[in-house]
Protein backbone atom coordinates (compact mmCIF):
# COMPACT_ATOMS: atom_id res chain seq x y z
CA UNK A 1 0.00 0.00 0.00
CA UNK A 2 1.15 3.62 -0.57
CA UNK A 3 1.13 5.26 1.91
CA UNK A 4 -0.39 8.79 2.39
CA UNK A 5 1.19 12.14 1.90
CA UNK A 6 2.21 13.67 5.00
CA UNK A 7 1.88 17.14 4.28
CA UNK A 8 0.00 19.24 1.46
CA UNK A 9 1.51 18.95 -1.78
CA UNK A 10 4.29 21.88 -2.88
CA UNK A 11 1.92 24.15 -5.10
CA UNK A 12 -0.15 24.05 -2.06
CA UNK A 13 2.48 25.55 0.52
CA UNK A 14 2.25 29.51 1.22
CA UNK A 15 4.48 31.99 -1.12
CA UNK A 16 7.01 34.17 0.45
CA UNK A 17 6.17 37.88 -0.66
CA UNK A 18 8.25 39.10 -3.47
CA UNK A 19 11.26 41.15 -2.23
CA UNK A 20 10.96 44.56 -1.79
CA UNK A 21 13.36 46.48 -4.14
CA UNK A 22 15.40 49.71 -3.52
CA UNK A 23 14.78 52.44 -6.07
CA UNK A 24 16.26 55.93 -6.24
CA UNK A 25 14.61 58.37 -8.57
CA UNK A 26 16.60 61.36 -9.67
CA UNK A 27 16.66 64.79 -11.80
CA UNK A 28 13.81 65.99 -10.04
CA UNK A 29 13.40 69.07 -7.33
CA UNK A 30 11.96 67.45 -5.04
CA UNK A 31 8.53 66.12 -3.49
CA UNK A 32 5.86 66.86 -2.93
CA UNK A 33 5.51 67.97 -6.69
CA UNK A 34 5.65 72.23 -6.43
CA UNK A 35 6.99 72.29 -9.96
CA UNK A 36 6.92 70.49 -12.95
CA UNK A 37 6.18 67.31 -14.48
CA UNK A 38 9.49 65.16 -13.86
CA UNK A 39 8.49 66.16 -9.65
CA UNK A 40 4.29 65.14 -10.32
CA UNK A 41 6.03 62.00 -11.97
CA UNK A 42 8.27 61.23 -9.21
CA UNK A 43 5.43 61.78 -6.42
CA UNK A 44 2.95 59.91 -7.90
CA UNK A 45 5.33 56.38 -8.62
CA UNK A 46 7.43 56.64 -5.40
CA UNK A 47 4.63 57.09 -3.10
CA UNK A 48 2.69 54.26 -5.01
CA UNK A 49 5.94 52.10 -4.86
CA UNK A 50 6.56 52.90 -1.36
CA UNK A 51 2.80 51.91 -0.62
CA UNK A 52 3.14 48.36 -1.83
CA UNK A 53 6.09 48.04 0.40
CA UNK A 54 9.28 49.77 -1.60
CA UNK A 55 12.21 51.29 -0.17
CA UNK A 56 12.14 54.42 -2.14
CA UNK A 57 14.17 57.54 -2.58
CA UNK A 58 13.38 60.84 -4.63
CA UNK A 59 16.35 63.20 -4.20
CA UNK A 60 15.57 66.55 -3.86
CA UNK A 61 17.10 70.08 -4.40
CA UNK A 62 18.56 72.42 -1.16
CA UNK A 63 20.37 75.02 -0.43
CA UNK A 64 23.68 75.96 0.59
CA UNK A 65 22.77 74.16 3.82
CA UNK A 66 22.70 70.47 4.38
CA UNK A 67 19.34 69.09 4.99
CA UNK A 68 18.49 65.53 6.88
CA UNK A 69 16.90 63.10 5.27
CA UNK A 70 13.42 63.31 5.91
CA UNK A 71 9.92 61.11 4.80
CA UNK A 72 7.26 62.04 2.94
CA UNK A 73 4.01 59.25 2.35
CA UNK A 74 6.39 56.93 3.37
CA UNK A 75 9.63 57.86 0.90
CA UNK A 76 12.96 58.62 1.95
CA UNK A 77 13.78 62.43 0.70
CA UNK A 78 17.63 63.01 0.05
CA UNK A 79 18.56 66.29 0.07
CA UNK A 80 21.85 67.74 -2.28
CA UNK A 81 22.99 71.13 -3.05
CA UNK A 82 22.61 72.48 -6.10
CA UNK A 83 25.51 74.82 -6.97
CA UNK A 84 24.73 78.55 -8.51
CA UNK A 85 26.21 77.77 -11.49
CA UNK A 86 23.20 79.09 -14.25
CA UNK A 87 22.55 76.60 -16.70
CA UNK A 88 25.63 74.19 -15.09
CA UNK A 89 23.77 74.13 -11.90
CA UNK A 90 20.83 71.33 -13.39
CA UNK A 91 23.65 69.18 -14.68
CA UNK A 92 25.91 69.89 -11.20
CA UNK A 93 22.88 68.65 -9.30
CA UNK A 94 22.04 65.30 -11.20
CA UNK A 95 25.70 64.44 -11.20
CA UNK A 96 25.67 65.04 -7.28
CA UNK A 97 22.67 62.88 -6.84
CA UNK A 98 24.01 60.15 -9.03
CA UNK A 99 27.42 60.09 -7.09
CA UNK A 100 25.61 59.35 -3.72
CA UNK A 101 23.33 56.98 -5.68
CA UNK A 102 26.33 54.88 -7.18
CA UNK A 103 25.79 52.29 -4.46
CA UNK A 104 23.65 50.56 -2.47
CA UNK A 105 20.48 50.61 -4.64
CA UNK A 106 18.91 47.65 -7.19
CA UNK A 107 17.75 50.54 -9.38
CA UNK A 108 18.50 53.88 -9.94
CA UNK A 109 16.24 55.74 -12.39
CA UNK A 110 17.31 58.88 -13.89
CA UNK A 111 14.63 61.44 -15.02
CA UNK A 112 16.13 63.23 -17.97
CA UNK A 113 19.46 62.39 -19.87
CA UNK A 114 21.26 66.05 -19.04
CA UNK A 115 23.96 64.19 -17.25
CA UNK A 116 23.73 61.01 -18.90
CA UNK A 117 27.72 60.57 -18.81
CA UNK A 118 27.68 60.41 -15.22
CA UNK A 119 25.54 57.38 -15.16
CA UNK A 120 28.21 55.23 -15.00
CA UNK A 121 29.00 55.49 -11.85
CA UNK A 122 26.13 53.44 -10.03
CA UNK A 123 26.67 50.95 -13.55
CA UNK A 124 30.53 50.59 -12.26
CA UNK A 125 28.92 49.43 -8.46
CA UNK A 126 26.50 47.28 -10.49
CA UNK A 127 23.44 49.28 -10.15
CA UNK A 128 20.97 49.01 -13.23
CA UNK A 129 20.43 52.41 -14.39
CA UNK A 130 17.14 53.29 -16.09
CA UNK A 131 16.82 56.69 -18.42
CA UNK A 132 14.00 58.49 -19.00
CA UNK A 133 14.14 60.55 -22.01
CA UNK A 134 11.64 62.60 -21.72
CA UNK A 135 10.96 64.11 -25.02
CA UNK A 136 13.25 65.58 -27.99
CA UNK A 137 14.84 68.22 -25.43
CA UNK A 138 17.68 69.23 -27.44
CA UNK A 139 14.82 70.35 -29.95
CA UNK A 140 13.97 73.18 -27.50
CA UNK A 141 14.12 76.49 -28.67
CA UNK A 142 15.41 77.98 -25.59
CA UNK A 143 18.58 76.49 -25.84
CA UNK A 144 21.54 77.91 -27.61
CA UNK A 145 23.96 75.68 -29.82
CA UNK A 146 26.27 74.79 -27.73
CA UNK A 147 23.30 73.83 -25.04
CA UNK A 148 21.46 71.40 -28.09
CA UNK A 149 25.01 70.31 -28.99
CA UNK A 150 25.60 69.01 -25.88
CA UNK A 151 22.15 67.52 -25.64
CA UNK A 152 22.25 65.44 -28.56
CA UNK A 153 25.50 64.38 -27.39
CA UNK A 154 24.02 63.17 -24.44
CA UNK A 155 21.25 61.43 -25.89
CA UNK A 156 23.70 59.00 -27.80
CA UNK A 157 25.72 58.99 -24.56
CA UNK A 158 22.38 58.05 -23.00
CA UNK A 159 21.62 54.95 -25.55
CA UNK A 160 25.02 53.74 -24.36
CA UNK A 161 24.95 54.04 -20.60
CA UNK A 162 21.84 53.07 -19.50
CA UNK A 163 20.25 49.60 -18.86
CA UNK A 164 17.27 50.70 -20.28
CA UNK A 165 15.74 53.90 -21.83
CA UNK A 166 11.86 54.83 -21.15
CA UNK A 167 9.67 57.06 -22.70
CA UNK A 168 6.39 57.80 -21.99
CA UNK A 169 5.49 57.72 -25.40
CA UNK A 170 5.76 55.08 -27.65
CA UNK A 171 6.81 57.81 -30.47
CA UNK A 172 9.66 58.46 -28.58
CA UNK A 173 10.56 55.14 -27.82
CA UNK A 174 10.21 54.01 -31.42
CA UNK A 175 12.38 57.17 -32.43
CA UNK A 176 15.60 55.87 -29.87
CA UNK A 177 15.40 52.24 -31.18
CA UNK A 178 15.27 53.40 -34.78
CA UNK A 179 18.00 56.01 -34.22
CA UNK A 180 19.81 53.90 -31.92
CA UNK A 181 19.23 50.40 -33.12
CA UNK A 182 22.75 49.44 -30.99
CA UNK A 183 21.84 50.81 -27.84
CA UNK A 184 19.90 50.14 -24.44
CA UNK A 185 16.49 48.69 -24.90
CA UNK A 186 13.75 51.47 -25.36
CA UNK A 187 10.18 50.84 -23.33
CA UNK A 188 7.49 53.29 -23.19
CA UNK A 189 5.48 53.64 -19.98
CA UNK A 190 2.79 55.97 -19.96
CA UNK A 191 2.63 59.65 -17.95
CA UNK A 192 -0.40 59.83 -15.84
CA UNK A 193 -3.17 61.77 -14.41
CA UNK A 194 -6.17 62.01 -11.78
CA UNK A 195 -9.21 62.00 -13.60
CA UNK A 196 -11.25 65.33 -13.00
CA UNK A 197 -15.21 65.24 -12.77
CA UNK A 198 -17.41 68.07 -13.58
CA UNK A 199 -18.89 68.25 -10.23
CA UNK A 200 -15.06 68.50 -8.62
CA UNK A 201 -14.57 71.80 -10.07
CA UNK A 202 -15.98 75.18 -8.60
CA UNK A 203 -16.74 77.42 -11.57
CA UNK A 204 -17.29 80.35 -8.92
CA UNK A 205 -13.25 80.51 -9.01
CA UNK A 206 -13.76 81.70 -12.70
CA UNK A 207 -15.17 84.90 -11.19
CA UNK A 208 -10.98 85.72 -10.69
CA UNK A 209 -11.32 86.54 -14.06
CA UNK A 210 -14.21 87.48 -15.68
CA UNK A 211 -15.07 84.28 -17.12
CA UNK A 212 -18.28 82.45 -18.15
CA UNK A 213 -18.38 78.91 -17.78
CA UNK A 214 -18.14 77.07 -21.40
CA UNK A 215 -17.76 80.86 -22.79
CA UNK A 216 -13.88 80.81 -23.01
CA UNK A 217 -10.90 79.10 -24.85
CA UNK A 218 -7.72 77.91 -22.58
CA UNK A 219 -3.87 77.15 -23.48
CA UNK A 220 -1.81 76.10 -20.38
CA UNK A 221 1.52 76.37 -21.31
CA UNK A 222 5.46 77.38 -21.48
CA UNK A 223 5.54 80.56 -23.17
CA UNK A 224 8.39 78.92 -25.65
CA UNK A 225 7.63 78.22 -30.00
CA UNK A 226 7.67 75.26 -29.90
CA UNK A 227 4.69 74.97 -28.06
CA UNK A 228 3.34 76.72 -30.86
CA UNK A 229 0.96 79.89 -28.73
CA UNK A 230 1.60 82.41 -31.40
CA UNK A 231 -0.16 80.32 -33.56
CA UNK A 232 -3.02 79.73 -31.52
CA UNK A 233 -3.75 83.14 -30.55
CA UNK A 234 -3.37 84.00 -34.44
CA UNK A 235 -5.86 81.37 -34.99
CA UNK A 236 -7.96 82.60 -32.23
CA UNK A 237 -7.91 86.50 -33.83
CA UNK A 238 -8.87 84.41 -37.16
CA UNK A 239 -11.55 83.14 -35.60
CA UNK A 240 -13.23 85.93 -35.27
CA UNK A 241 -15.91 85.25 -32.04
CA UNK A 242 -16.49 86.58 -28.74
CA UNK A 243 -15.45 84.45 -26.43
CA UNK A 244 -11.59 85.07 -24.88
CA UNK A 245 -8.64 82.99 -25.49
CA UNK A 246 -7.05 82.44 -21.82
CA UNK A 247 -3.18 82.30 -21.39
CA UNK A 248 -1.94 80.53 -18.60
CA UNK A 249 1.94 80.64 -18.41
CA UNK A 250 4.50 83.12 -17.56
CA UNK A 251 4.33 86.09 -20.30
CA UNK A 252 6.35 88.52 -18.93
CA UNK A 253 8.58 89.85 -21.55
CA UNK A 254 11.16 88.48 -20.89
CA UNK A 255 12.10 86.85 -24.61
CA UNK A 256 11.59 88.46 -28.22
CA UNK A 257 8.39 85.74 -28.12
CA UNK A 258 6.89 86.76 -25.46
CA UNK A 259 7.13 90.31 -26.31
CA UNK A 260 5.52 89.49 -29.25
CA UNK A 261 2.40 87.29 -27.44
CA UNK A 262 2.07 90.78 -24.88
CA UNK A 263 2.03 93.07 -28.30
CA UNK A 264 -1.67 90.45 -29.09
CA UNK A 265 -2.64 91.09 -25.37
CA UNK A 266 -6.64 92.54 -25.85
CA UNK A 267 -9.95 92.20 -23.99
CA UNK A 268 -10.13 88.66 -25.99
CA UNK A 269 -6.92 87.78 -25.49
CA UNK A 270 -6.03 86.96 -21.73
CA UNK A 271 -2.39 86.42 -20.35
CA UNK A 272 -3.28 85.47 -17.08
CA UNK A 273 0.24 84.49 -15.45
CA UNK A 274 1.19 81.14 -13.87
CA UNK A 275 -1.27 79.40 -11.83
CA UNK A 276 0.03 77.04 -9.64
CA UNK A 277 -3.76 76.40 -7.59
CA UNK A 278 -4.65 72.89 -8.34
CA UNK A 279 -8.62 74.10 -7.44
CA UNK A 280 -8.08 77.42 -10.06
CA UNK A 281 -6.54 75.15 -12.62
CA UNK A 282 -8.95 72.25 -12.44
CA UNK A 283 -11.71 75.23 -12.86
CA UNK A 284 -10.46 76.67 -15.64
CA UNK A 285 -10.30 73.61 -17.40
CA UNK A 286 -13.67 71.71 -16.69
CA UNK A 287 -15.33 74.84 -17.72
CA UNK A 288 -13.60 75.91 -20.61
CA UNK A 289 -15.38 75.29 -24.21
CA UNK A 290 -12.25 74.08 -25.61
CA UNK A 291 -8.41 73.72 -24.52
CA UNK A 292 -6.03 74.20 -27.27
CA UNK A 293 -2.56 72.26 -26.84
CA UNK A 294 0.42 73.20 -28.88
CA UNK A 295 3.34 71.54 -27.69
CA UNK A 296 5.32 69.68 -30.54
CA UNK A 297 8.60 68.46 -29.15
CA UNK A 298 7.48 66.23 -25.77
CA UNK A 299 6.48 62.92 -25.47
CA UNK A 300 3.06 62.08 -23.41
CA UNK A 301 2.58 66.26 -22.58
CA UNK A 302 1.25 66.16 -18.67
CA UNK A 303 -0.85 69.73 -20.16
CA UNK A 304 -2.48 67.87 -22.49
CA UNK A 305 -3.18 64.41 -20.13
CA UNK A 306 -4.79 66.85 -17.42
CA UNK A 307 -7.22 68.21 -20.01
CA UNK A 308 -8.43 65.36 -21.37
CA UNK A 309 -9.04 63.96 -17.27
CA UNK A 310 -10.92 67.20 -16.92
CA UNK A 311 -13.54 66.16 -20.03
CA UNK A 312 -12.29 68.87 -22.19
CA UNK A 313 -12.40 69.44 -25.50
CA UNK A 314 -9.25 69.15 -27.07
CA UNK A 315 -7.59 70.81 -30.34
CA UNK A 316 -4.25 69.58 -30.20
CA UNK A 317 -1.08 70.55 -32.66
CA UNK A 318 -0.90 67.80 -35.75
CA UNK A 319 1.96 65.78 -34.26
CA UNK A 320 2.23 62.37 -33.49
CA UNK A 321 2.94 62.48 -30.01
CA UNK A 322 -0.61 64.53 -29.50
CA UNK A 323 -2.41 61.79 -31.85
CA UNK A 324 -1.16 58.71 -29.68
CA UNK A 325 -2.18 60.55 -26.62
CA UNK A 326 -5.63 62.18 -27.52
CA UNK A 327 -6.51 59.92 -30.29
CA UNK A 328 -9.84 60.70 -31.37
CA UNK A 329 -10.83 63.15 -28.34
CA UNK A 330 -9.13 65.48 -30.31
CA UNK A 331 -9.31 67.78 -33.13
CA UNK A 332 -6.09 68.66 -34.88
CA UNK A 333 -4.42 71.74 -36.92
CA UNK A 334 -1.62 72.75 -38.16
CA UNK A 335 -2.36 76.10 -39.14
CA UNK A 336 -3.87 79.06 -37.69
CA UNK A 337 -6.68 78.65 -40.66
CA UNK A 338 -7.41 74.95 -39.55
CA UNK A 339 -7.44 76.25 -35.63
CA UNK A 340 -9.81 79.49 -36.72
CA UNK A 341 -12.34 76.26 -38.21
CA UNK A 342 -12.21 74.30 -35.00
CA UNK A 343 -13.01 77.18 -32.95
CA UNK A 344 -16.10 77.83 -35.18
CA UNK A 345 -17.35 74.52 -34.59
CA UNK A 346 -16.26 74.36 -30.85
CA UNK A 347 -18.46 77.40 -30.72
CA UNK A 348 -21.57 75.93 -33.33
CA UNK A 349 -21.70 72.70 -31.82
CA UNK A 350 -20.31 72.85 -27.84
CA UNK A 351 -23.45 72.56 -26.31
CA UNK A 352 -25.09 69.47 -27.76
CA UNK A 353 -21.45 67.48 -28.56
CA UNK A 354 -19.86 68.81 -25.40
CA UNK A 355 -21.04 65.89 -23.07
CA UNK A 356 -20.33 63.06 -25.55
CA UNK A 357 -16.21 64.35 -25.84
CA UNK A 358 -15.72 64.80 -22.55
CA UNK A 359 -17.05 61.42 -21.89
CA UNK A 360 -14.39 59.89 -24.35
CA UNK A 361 -11.98 62.34 -22.95
CA UNK A 362 -12.13 60.36 -19.36
CA UNK A 363 -12.10 56.97 -20.86
CA UNK A 364 -9.45 57.26 -22.55
CA UNK A 365 -7.30 58.27 -19.36
CA UNK A 366 -9.51 56.28 -17.14
CA UNK A 367 -8.35 53.19 -19.53
CA UNK A 368 -4.62 54.24 -20.35
CA UNK A 369 -3.19 56.48 -18.34
CA UNK A 370 -4.11 55.97 -14.65
CA UNK A 371 -1.23 56.25 -12.41
CA UNK A 372 -1.89 52.81 -10.64
CA UNK A 373 -1.65 50.99 -13.93
CA UNK A 374 1.61 52.81 -14.59
CA UNK A 375 3.11 51.67 -11.64
CA UNK A 376 1.81 48.35 -12.49
CA UNK A 377 3.64 48.31 -15.75
CA UNK A 378 6.92 50.12 -13.25
CA UNK A 379 6.76 47.40 -10.81
CA UNK A 380 6.20 44.02 -13.46
CA UNK A 381 9.58 45.64 -14.79
CA UNK A 382 11.60 46.45 -12.21
CA UNK A 383 10.81 43.02 -11.06
CA UNK A 384 11.30 41.45 -14.25
CA UNK A 385 15.28 43.27 -14.32
CA UNK A 386 16.29 43.96 -10.95
CA UNK A 387 16.40 41.73 -8.35
CA UNK A 388 17.25 42.57 -5.51
CA UNK A 389 20.93 41.96 -4.24
CA UNK A 390 21.13 42.80 -0.51
CA UNK A 391 22.69 40.91 1.58
CA UNK A 392 20.45 39.98 4.73
CA UNK A 393 20.87 42.84 7.32
CA UNK A 394 22.49 45.13 4.79
CA UNK A 395 21.78 49.18 5.34
CA UNK A 396 20.26 51.24 3.18
CA UNK A 397 22.79 53.74 2.25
Amino acid sequence: MIPLASHAPDALEPQAPPAALRVALLGARGIPASYGGFETFAEQLATRLAARGHEVTVYAECGDQPVADTVYQGVRVRSRRRPRWGAASVLAYDCACLWDARRGYDLVYMLGYGAAWACWWPRVFGVPVWINVDGLEWARSKWGWGARTYLRCMEWVASKVATRLIADAEAIALRFRQTYPGGAPSSFIAYGAELVQAGQADPSLLAAWGLQAHRYMLVVARPEPENHILEIVRGHVLHGGDWPLVVVGDVSGGTAYQQQLKALASDRVLFVGGIYDAAQLNSLRVHAACYLHGHSVGGTNPSLLEALACGNWVVAHDNPYNREVARDAAEYFSTPQQLAQSLDRVVSEGAALRPLRAQRARDIVAKHYTWEGITDAYEALMRAECPPHRPAGAATP
